[in-house]
């Protein structure tokens, strides 16, 4: 599964295995996504209104000349548009910002406090309500954790597809968090893959890479993939985009896999969970 590059849901759809995260400073790269999806198959690009991305995206996809049905465009809502009603007109927004017409809806959001569980049911029955009305739906939630989970499963129908923007690398494995979300087939997406470059200079995966002939980065996203991990990296350099992109065609040893596995001491390099809904169209 993991290994052919593809992280399967509840749905009976696959997600591509690695995607690019259109997120950087001063927003949406254009050159580089132009060059991911033209030059390095990447079929997955993760955005959101917060990025600001939405627009830039849909000109770099229309340049790439990659038709709209092998395409997954993953995108989310903001605190502002979170509750039952609010959670409906988005969507469309989202629509023309990325240029498409209709969308595969994922809502959902971050770690909810308990005080904002009722918020979070809301905004989940009216993702379920958009499923229902045929717009194709792929939901979603981002960073919630298994408690969250529990919640969403007490309070609402459908169980979220994917549970996306997870901090997951070497250095900070949840694995109790993937069983759980496999044991529902809820596909779990990773982001920082690289621990933002903490794990590259790691002397344990300094000397692993050596012995698999790859880079210290390709060997954090491959062990990702072969965990079962959607993987979310992120770069504007072509170069790096294509090493980032080279991570299926090599194995690594199940011994060298039992060392990455415990290599967790638990760092963490990306924010704290907060809100987030997020679709895919």
């Amino acid at each position: 599964m993991a290994r052919s590059g593809v992280v399967p849901c509840n749905n009976n759809l696959d997600l591509p295995g690695v995607q690019q995260s259109i997120s950087h400073p001063g927003g949406c790269s254009h050159d580089a996504a132009v060059h991911a999806l033209q030059k390095r198959g990447i079929r997955h690009n993760d955005t959101a209104k917060r990025y600001g991305c939405e627009s830039p995206l849909q000109k770099a996809i229309r340049e790439s000349g990659v038709e709209r049905e092998n395409l997954w465009r993953t995108t989310k809502l903001w605190r502002s548009d979170y509750g039952y009603e609010s959670t409906k007109k988005p969507a469309w927004s989202h629509v023309e910002r990325l240029g498409v017409e209709y969308l595969e809806y994922t809502g959902g959001a971050h770690v909810l406090d308990k005080s904002n569980r009722e918020v979070h049911a809301e905004t989940w029955r009216a993702m379920e309500e958009l499923y229902q009305k045929g717009l194709r739906s792929l939901r979603g939630v981002s960073n919630f954790l298994i408690g969250h989970l529990e919640q969403l499963k007490e309070d609402c129908v459908i169980t979220p597809q994917v549970n996306q923007v997870i901090e997951y690398h070497p250095l900070q494995r949840p694995q109790e968090l993937v069983d759980y979300c496999k044991s529902r087939d809820t596909g779990f997406e990773g982001c920082c893959p690289s621990a933002k470059a903490e794990a590259l200079t790691h002397p344990t995966m300094a000397q692993l890479a050596k012995k698999c002939g790859r880079t210290p980065a390709q060997l954090c996203m491959h062990w990702s993939t072969q965990n079962g991990i959607d993987t979310t990296p992120k770069s504007t350099k072509a170069e790096r985009i294509q090493e980032n992109c080279t991570v299926f065609d090599f194995a690594v040893a199940e011994d060298a896999v039992e060392i990455l596995n415990g290599m967790r001491d638990g760092s963490e390099v990306s924010r704290a969970p907060s809100l987030v809904v997020w679709l895919k169209v």
